[in-house]
C-alpha cells in the first residue's frame, strides 16, 4: 500500500489524500496527445471499406470512381463544418506539415516579399519561411512575452509596404498557449495582408471559426484529433490564389495534384464530426479538468517546479512543467520505463539536446528548458492516467533528486547523508 494524492478524484478536482494498492496502479499511460492521438473506433469503422472492398479514384467517371467521389466530398463537407468553411475552401493535404508549406511557400510571395511569423511556430512553418529568405523574401520573426503569447501590437508594428504574408500559429504544439488570431486577422484585413494560421494544435480542442478569424489559410491535421495519420487539409479562402507544390493532375481543384487518399479522407472526416461534436457535449471541459489535476498535483507535490507560458490562454489539453534539480533527458527516459509516455523540452540527435525553441523564445534558460516536460491529454485519458501519471512523476523526479544529491556530495569529496551508517559525531 502507498499513499497518493490523487485530485482527478476528488469531488472538485482538488487535492485528495488517498490510498491505492500499487500494485493496482501498475500500467502504461499515454499523455503525448500532441504528439499524435490514437484511431478512434467510430474512425476505424468508416474507413474499414475503403481500405478493403470500395476501391476507386476519385478522378474516374465509372460507378467506383463516383462512389469514391461520393465520399470524398462528403468528407469535404465533414471537415469544412468544423471550420465553418466553404467545401470548396478545404484542400486535403497529407497533413499540417504540408498544409503549413502550401499556405506558406505557395502565397505567391515574390523576391524581396516580407513576411511576418513568430518564433513560437513549428518547423513545418520556420522552416518554409527561411525557405522564402534564401530565395530573396525578407521575414520577420516576432517575439514572445513569458506567456507564450505574441502582442498584436508587434505584428502592426512590423508591417511594411512590402508585406505580403503574416503566418502565426492557432496553438502552440509545446505549451498549448493560443494566440490573438482574431485580433491578428483584423489587422491583417485592414491592411490587405494574407493571413494564416496553424491551427493543428486547436482543431477540436477549441472552436474554430474562419469568418471569426479572419484568415485566409489554416492548417490542420487528422492524426492529432484522433483521425488517420497522413492526412490533413488547408483551408484556403474563396479568392486566394495559391502555387500548387505538386503538379501533375487537376485534384483539389489544381491546387494539389495526386490520387486522393480515400479511407485517410473518410476518416479525417467522420474524426471532424467526433471532434465537433466534442465541442458540446462537455468532453473538453473534463480534459480540462483532469489536465488541471495533473497540474495542479505534481506542482503541489514537486518543489522547485512550474508551469511555462498562459495558464488560462490555452487548449484544455496542454501543460508545460519544468522541473528544477533534475536531468531532463533522464526524466524522460525515467518516466518511459516506469510506463508514462511524455515529450520535454529539448530535441535530442546523437546524443546532443538542443533546448526547445519556443521555450527559449519565452525567455526561459537553456538549462530550464531542457528540464522541461509537456503533457498532452487525449479524450482517451481518464482520471486513473492521470491518477498513475502524477505518482510516477512525483517518484521520478524525487529519484533522480536524490541521485543527482547523491553524485555532487561524491565530486565534492563528501559521503551523502543516507550512506552513512555509523552514529554521528558530537
Amino acid at each position: 500500500m502507498g499513499t497518493r494524492y490523487i485530485p482527478a478524484t476528488g469531488p472538485n478536482l482538488g487535492p485528495v489524500k488517498v490510498v491505492r494498492n500499487l500494485r493496482q496502479l501498475k500500467r502504461s499511460v499515454y499523455l503525448d496527445a500532441n504528439a499524435t492521438t490514437a484511431l478512434l473506433p467510430e474512425v476505424y469503422d468508416v474507413m474499414v471499406p475503403y481500405l478493403l472492398g470500395e476501391c476507386g479514384n476519385a478522378s474516374s467517371s465509372h460507378r467506383h470512381g463516383r462512389q469514391a467521389r461520393a465520399a470524398l466530398e462528403n468528407a469535404r463537407q465533414q471537415v469544412a463544418y468544423l471550420l465553418n468553411a466553404n467545401d470548396s475552401e478545404i484542400v486535403f493535404t497529407s497533413g499540417g506539415t504540408e498544409a503549413d508549406n502550401l499556405a506558406i511557400l505557395g502565397a505567391q510571395t515574390e523576391p524581396g516579399a516580407h513576411i511576418i511569423t513568430s518564433s513560437i511556430e513549428h518547423h513545418a512553418g520556420l522552416h518554409a519561411v527561411e525557405k522564402l529568405e534564401r530565395k530573396g523574401c525578407e521575414a520577420t520573426y516576432l517575439p514572445v512575452g513569458a506567456n507564450g503569447q505574441v502582442n498584436p501590437v508587434d505584428v502592426f508594428s512590423a508591417l511594411r509596404p512590402s508585406t505580403r504574408l503574416i503566418s502565426i500559429m492557432l496553438a502552440n504544439n509545446e505549451t498549448g498557449v493560443l494566440q490573438p488570431a482574431e485580433e491578428i486577422g483584423r489587422i491583417a484585413r485592414e491592411h490587405g495582408v494574407l493571413f494564416h494560421t496553424d491551427a493543428v494544435q486547436a482543431a477540436g480542442k477549441v472552436p474554430i471559426d474562419v469568418e471569426r478569424i479572419g484568415c485566409d489559410l489554416l492548417s490542420i491535421s487528422g492524426h492529432k484529433m484522433h483521425g488517420p495519420q497522413g492526412t490533413g487539409a488547408l483551408f484556403v479562402r474563396r479568392g486566394v490564389k495559391l502555387d500548387p507544390m505538386f503538379l501533375g493532375g487537376m485534384q483539389e481543384l489544381g491546387r494539389r495534384a495526386g490520387t486522393e487518399n480515400i479511407a485517410g479522407i473518410v476518416g479525417f472526416g467522420e474524426a471532424a464530426v467526433l471532434a465537433r461534436n466534442g465541442l458540446k457535449d462537455g468532453s473538453l471541459k473534463k480534459l480540462a479538468k483532469l489536465r488541471d489535476a495533473l497540474e495542479n498535483s505534481v506542482l503541489l507535490e514537486v518543489e522547485d517546479a512550474g508551469v511555462n507560458g498562459s495558464r488560462n490562454e490555452r487548449v484544455p489539453n496542454t501543460t508545460n512543467i519544468w522541473f528544477g534539480g533534475i536531468d531532463g533527458p533522464a526524466l524522460l527516459a525515467m518516466l518511459d520505463r516506469m510506463g508514462v509516455s511524455v515529450s520535454g523540452g529539448s530535441a535530442c540527435n546523437s546524443g546532443a539536446c538542443e533546448p526547445s525553441h519556443v521555450l527559449i523564445a519565452m525567455g526561459l534558460t537553456p538549462g530550464r528548458a531542457i528540464r522541461s516536460v509537456r503533457f498532452s491529454l487525449s479524450k482517451q485519458t481518464t482520471a486513473e492516467d492521470v491518477d498513475f501519471a502524477i505518482w510516477q512523476v512525483t517518484e521520478a523526479v524525487g529519484k533522480l533528486r536524490e541521485k543527482e544529491a547523491t553524485s555532487r556530495a561524491t565530486r565534492n569529496g563528501q559521503r551523502h547523508p543516507k550512506a552513512c551508517t555509523g552514529p554521528e559525531r558530537a
